[in-house]
């Protein structure tokens, strides 16, 4: 009878080594396909609220302040006004507003929004607020001062067109040369009667 003894081939270090350094080199790898790797979207910071194939819009710069202005600001009755005022939007024009002069337009010129406007002739005097309304919903105001109409002083009738203070000085002159004159020539009439006889 034949015995048949088996023997088992020596495993060497090599053996091992082979698998060893493939499952390392594989394993970074695998771990990143499995994590994913951060993004430059997300380590941006504030960048990364910006949805892919959105753009982000710019920041808008602040509109001009919002005012309106009436030149001169002191006015008699009847008298014309000038007004500047601006919105936010100055494209477009707007309404200004006052009891001095009802509803007056102010159209755009130059960055601003311009116009003129007639006071009232029966206004009475006082201080009237003077209102600008934009087409965007903003509003402003100011105040316009509205005064009594100054007429020039009147002397008394003196019957010769003029105040008594202005005649009086060509008055007095005037009649004492004619009172001159006069007693001039009754003189120089009395002489000739006399010689005559």
């Amino acid at each position: 009878m034949v015995s048949v003894t088996r023997t088992r081939p020596a495993l060497s270090a090599a053996t091992f080594a082979a698998p060893v350094l493939t499952l390392i080199t594989v394993a970074p790898l695998l771990a990143m396909a499995l994590v994913g790797a951060p993004t430059p979207a997300r380590a941006a910071g504030p960048a990364a609220a910006h949805v892919v194939g959105q753009p982000v819009a710019a920041p808008q710069p602040p509109g001009p302040n919002v005012f309106i202005e009436v030149s001169p600001s002191t006015v008699e009755p009847g008298h014309l006004v000038g007004l500047r005022a601006s919105c936010q939007d100055n494209s477009v024009g707007a309404i200004a507003v006052s009891d001095a002069f009802g509803r007056v337009a102010v159209q755009p010129q130059r960055g601003l929004l311009t116009g003129t406007a007639q006071v009232k002739d029966r206004v009475l005097p006082g201080n009237y607020r003077v209102k600008l309304e934009c087409r965007g919903g903003e509003s402003a105001s100011t105040m316009l001062q509205v005064v009594r109409a100054v007429k020039p002083s009147r002397g008394p009738a003196t019957g010769f067109g003029g105040g008594a203070g202005g005649t009086s000085g060509l008055l007095l002159p005037g009649g004492l040369a004619l009172t001159v004159s006069g007693t001039i020539l009754w003189v120089v009439a009395a002489r000739r009667r006399q010689t005559g006889r």
